[in-house]
């Protein structure tokens, strides 16, 4: 999709029924999916909300933690998700810290992980469609529950696209984990 049609469709959401046409099909719906969430002590309260949206979409989601505001490394949490999706028992997965930074950092970290800082809509649908991002980071002191909602519809909404300069991209990407100068 391209950025205006996207941004001109961001602003409209399956709530808004006179205006839902103008919305890619896969913006109003996402198949159910299994996914992962964590978050650190900062990104804890933002997480349970963030859950109960996924679980009223119809995904599966499985908590790895932290489970209270009792101060945690969001690495710690991270490597857990992560490991999650890429043994397959997640298709996706979903790190709330304070700002996501440290969330998309230590995911980034992982072999096979592709995650991104997003805190807009356009980010979260672009990053799947052009680089394949498998885990979304988000930040609990940046932004609140409605806009988070809106970036996991995105998210959940996106697919990789079938262009080869996105799949080349993306196996470079998959070459820059083992590199070495």
């Amino acid at each position: 999709m391209d950025r205006r049609t996207f941004c001109c469709a961001g602003i409209v959401t399956a709530t808004t029924p006179a205006l839902a046409s103008a919305v890619e099909p896969e913006l109003l719906a996402a198949p159910a999916m299994k996914l992962v969430i964590g978050s650190d002590h900062a990104g804890f309260p933002l997480k349970g909300p963030v859950i109960e949206i996924l679980r009223s979409w119809g995904h599966a989601v499985n908590d790895v933690g932290t489970y209270s505001t009792a101060p945690v490394d969001f690495p710690d949490i991270a490597r857990k998700a992560c490991a999650e999706i890429l043994t397959g028992r997640a298709d996706r997965g979903v790190m709330v810290c304070g700002t996501g930074v440290g969330a998309a950092i230590a995911g980034n970290k992982i072999k096979g992980i592709r995650a991104a800082l997003c805190h807009d809509t356009y980010c979260a649908h672009q990053c799947v469609e052009h680089d394949d991002v498998n885990l979304l980071c988000i930040g609990a002191w940046i932004i609140g529950i409605k806009v988070a909602e809106e970036v996991l519809h995105a998210f959940l909404g996106a697919r990789f696209s079938t262009e080869p300069e996105f799949r080349r991209r993306v196996k470079k990407l998959e070459e820059l984990e083992s590199f070495r100068p």
